[in-house]
C-alpha cells in the first residue's frame, strides 16, 4: 500500500515533538535547529495522514450504522454522510500522494535568472526588459528581494542580457518552469507601418548554489579586472571595478560591472559561476549536457517557444500546459500565479504517473 510507511513516520514525528521540547536539547541550538527542520518537514505529511485516517473512520462508522438502521429518513442522512466522507477520503489520498512525492532539493533555494534577447533585434531587447520587470513585480508581490548581478543594456531600451538573483523562501520552486524561449507578438514602438513583429528572449533559471554544493578549485579560476563602460563604450567608471571570472575547465565566463566596488562585482560574478557549475553538476547524469542546455534555453529561434505573449489579441499562451489566458496586461505586470500553478500541477501529475500506485 502507498501509505504503509507513514505509520512509522507518525511515530518519528511524535518522538521528534518530544525532543524539540526537551530543555537539554533546546540548550544545544545546533542540534535543536536540525531536529526542528526535520520535525517541520514531516509535519504536513503526518497531519494530512491523520485527516485521512479520521475520514476513513467516519466513513466506516456511517457504513456500519447504515447496515443496522431500518429508518428510511435516517438512512438517507447516513448515505449522504457516507458519500461525503468517501469523497473526502479520495481527495485526501490524492493530496497525500503529492506530499509523498520526492522533493526537489532546490525548491527552497534562492534563484538566479538569466534573460537574453533572442531573435528580433532591438525589439527582442525591449522584450527582455519586459520579462525582467515581470519577474521583479512577481517577486515584489511575494516580498522577495531582487538584486541585479550583471546587465548589458540596449541602446533603445531593454537588455541584450541581464542576470539577477531573487531572494526568498521557495523562489526556485516558483520560477523553475520559466526556463525556455519566450515569444512576443506586437507592433514595436519603432515600427512606423503598424506591422506586427515576432521577437524572442531566452530565460534560464538556476538555483543559487552554496559553496558546499560545488567545490571550485580557485586555481582553475582566472579573474580579470577592467574599466566598466556603458552603452556605446561610454566610460562610466574611472577605476578598474568591473570583473570577469573565467572557469578554465568548463570555459564558463561571467562578467559583472554593475557595482562601483570591485569586491562586490567579484562576489556577484562568483555567485553566478557557482550557480552555473551547480547546474552542470546536476546534469552530469545526462549523456549530453550541451543538448539539455539547448533544450532549456534553445537557440532563440522564433520556432522554439514555451510561451507566447500576443499583445494584439491580449492573450498569453503557455504551450507546455496548453493554457491560454486573456489577461496579458496583468501577466506582464507580474500576475503569474495562474500559469505557475498549472505548470506545478502538471509536473506533480507527471511524477505521480511515473511513481505509480504502491
Amino acid at each position: 500500500m502507498l501509505f504503509d510507511h507513514i505509520d512509522e513516520l507518525e511515530r518519528t514525528y511524535i518522538e521528534l515533538g518530544e525532543q524539540v521540547n526537551d530543555p537539554d536539547i533546546i540548550a544545544d541550538q545546533e542540534k535543536w535547529q536540525k531536529l526542528m527542520k526535520e520535525y517541520g518537514s514531516i509535519g504536513p505529511v503526518v497531519e494530512k495522514y491523520r485527516e485521512y485516517k479520521s475520514a476513513i473512520k467516519a466513513a466506516d462508522e456511517a457504513n456500519e450504522l447504515l447496515k443496522e438502521t431500518s429508518d428510511d429518513e435516517f438512512k438517507e442522512l447516513l448515505k449522504e454522510e457516507l458519500n461525503n466522507e468517501r469523497e473526502k477520503v479520495s481527495k485526501l489520498k490524492e493530496e497525500l500522494k503529492i506530499l509523498l512525492l520526492p522533493k526537489d532539493p532546490n525548491d527552497s533555494k534562492n534563484v538566479i535568472i538569466e534573460i537574453r534577447a533572442g531573435a528580433g533585434g532591438d525589439e527582442a531587447a525591449i522584450f527582455a526588459g519586459d520579462l525582467f520587470r515581470m519577474y521583479v513585480r512577481y517577486a515584489e508581490g511575494r516580498r522577495w528581494k531582487t538584486e541585479i548581478m550583471s546587465s548589458n543594456e540596449s541602446d533603445l531600451g531593454g537588455f541584450k542580457e541581464i542576470v539577477f538573483m531573487i531572494t526568498g523562501q521557495g523562489a526556485y520552486s516558483r520560477f523553475k518552469f520559466e526556463s525556455g524561449v519566450h515569444r512576443v507578438q506586437r507592433v514595436p514602438s519603432t515600427e512606423s507601418g503598424g506591422r506586427i513583429h515576432t521577437s524572442t528572449a531566452t530565460v534560464a533559471v538556476l538555483p543559487e548554489a552554496d559553496k558546499v554544493d560545488v567545490n571550485i578549485d580557485m586555481n582553475d579560476v582566472r579573474i580579470d579586472v577592467f574599466r566598466a563602460s556603458g552603452n556605446g563604450g561610454q566610460c562610466v567608471n574611472t577605476t578598474d571595478s568591473a570583473v570577469r571570472v573565467t572557469h578554465i575547465p568548463t570555459g564558463i565566463v561571467v562578467s559583472c560591472q554593475d557595482e562601483k566596488s570591485q569586491l562586490k562585482n567579484k562576489d556577484k560574478a562568483l555567485k553566478v559561476l557557482y550557480a552555473r557549475l551547480y547546474k552542470l553538476e546536476q546534469q552530469k547524469h545526462d549523456s549530453a549536457i550541451s543538448e539539455k542546455r539547448r533544450q532549456q534555453v534553445g537557440t532563440g529561434d522564433r520556432s522554439e517557444k514555451i510561451r507566447t505573449y500576443n499583445f494584439p489579441q491580449g492573450r498569453v499562451t503557455d504551450h507546455r500546459a496548453g493554457l491560454t489566458l486573456h489577461k496579458i496586461d496583468a501577466i506582464i505586470n507580474g500576475d503569474l500565479d495562474d500559469i505557475i500553478d498549472v505548470l506545478t500541477a502538471n509536473d506533480q501529475a507527471d511524477k505521480l504517473n511515473a511513481l505509480g500506485e504502491k
